[in-house]
């Protein structure tokens, strides 16, 4: 079979099975997983009750341009509808992105140990990938600039970065900006914005007046409790977003997903609870893993990366406790695993079980 070579390079994205099969497998019951950043207090009680009155019109297919979403966004962000694109999450919107400015020799530069999904979909465009270590766990964005080739046409900045959960500020971002070559775009990916607590984090929106060569991402599959239905969004000038349509497929995002991500935006209270719960598990967790001396980088995510040995032999370990979390060598954390900040219950089963794990492969 003819496959072209830089498809034939490429290692499939590595999917979690199935809580049901784990459990079957392992012969355990009651399983907490703690492995995709999703939302422990589930997804927007408004959200549910929009999709439960759609279900009776799934025969027909969903609105292909996605007003009433885009005019609800439109207000909430104060950006023309035609400056937002709507995806099958922001995963389909890096597609997109990549499949729409970039050309076949042509190079992205990012975070080697960023999310995957960039590296994966630029090679799998045909492009080429050009990886800047991260520094302290962060963005190194002076890096990134000097990395620039005459042949970059997109820069990726994860912001909150996943999977160290680390951001960057306003000043150091605006610095970068004023010296990237304007016909580069610089794709910020917010997926985890409503979780950061920083006071200096950047307003990318408002940036977007000033540098029309940003393109924001972000994701209904987080605070929303929605990554289920897959609801991603892109904001960028009217230029780019239009370039963009003539390449998004027609109905990408479906109707119950419409319409569960329109009335979340709307649910403030979801969201309020949502920080406050996370707020909460990520002091109880940051307190033991200090009381239990391990290393891990503070977060601006609903997620922490820490430091436990062996990341791989600790997660399967864990996984016979019951416990899911993901093992971090694919990312080159080869020693830390990511957790999902979850709820009280679900982050001391978490630490009872980490505890067991490390104390028995001490002795």
């Amino acid at each position: 079979m003819n496959v072209a070579d830089n498809i034939k390079s490429l290692v499939p994205y590595p999917p979690g099975k199935p809580i049901e099969e784990l459990e079957r497998e392992l012969g355990i019951s009651g399983s907490v997983k703690l492995a995709s950043n999703e939302n422990p207090l589930g997804p927007s009680p408004l959200a549910v009750e929009a999709i439960k009155k759609a279900c009776g019109k799934i025969n027909f297919y969903p609105d292909g341009g996605g007003f009433y979403l885009k005019e609800k966004l439109s207000g909430l962000l104060n950006v023309s509808p035609k400056n937002i694109i709507l995806g099958n999450g922001s995963n389909e919107i890096i597609e997109i992105l990549l499949r729409t400015f970039l050309g076949s020799g042509d190079d992205v530069v990012m975070a080697d140990q960023a999310f995957i999904v960039y590296s994966l979909i630029t090679k799998a465009a045909g492009g080429e990938v050009i990886a800047v270590p991260l520094i302290d766990y962060t963005h190194d964005l002076a890096g990134l600039e000097k990395a620039v080739t005459a042949k970059t046409r997109l820069i990726f900045i994860a912001n909150p970065n996943n999977p160290t959960g680390t951001s960057v500020g306003e000043s150091e971002l605006r610095k970068m900006l004023d010296s990237v070559p304007k016909d580069i775009l610089v794709v910020l990916d917010e997926a985890y914005c409503e979780y950061v607590g920083r006071d200096d984090y950047p307003d990318s929106v408002k940036l977007l007046e000033e540098h029309k060569n940003i393109v924001i991402l972000r994701t209904f599959s987080k605070i929303y409790g929605l990554a289920g239905v897959r609801v991603g969004y892109g904001i960028g000038s009217e230029e780019v977003v239009d370039y963009m349509n003539r390449v998004r497929q027609p109905f990408n995002v479906n109707s119950l997903g419409q319409v569960a991500a329109l009335a979340a935006l709307s649910d403030e209270g979801h969201v309020r609870k949502s920080i406050e719960s996370n707020n909460l598990g990520k002091k109880y967790l940051y307190t033991s893993f200090e009381e239990m001396g391990l290393s891990y980088v503070r977060t601006e995510g609903n997620f922490i990366l820490v430091e436990v040995g062996n990341g791989v032999e600790v997660y399967n370990q864990l996984l016979k406790e019951g416990v899911i979390v993901r093992p971090m060598a694919g990312y080159k954390f080869p020693s830390h695993i990511r957790v999902t900040i979850g709820k009280i219950d679900e982050n001391e089963r978490f630490i009872t079980s980490l505890k067991k794990v490390l104390n028995t492969a001490t002795k």
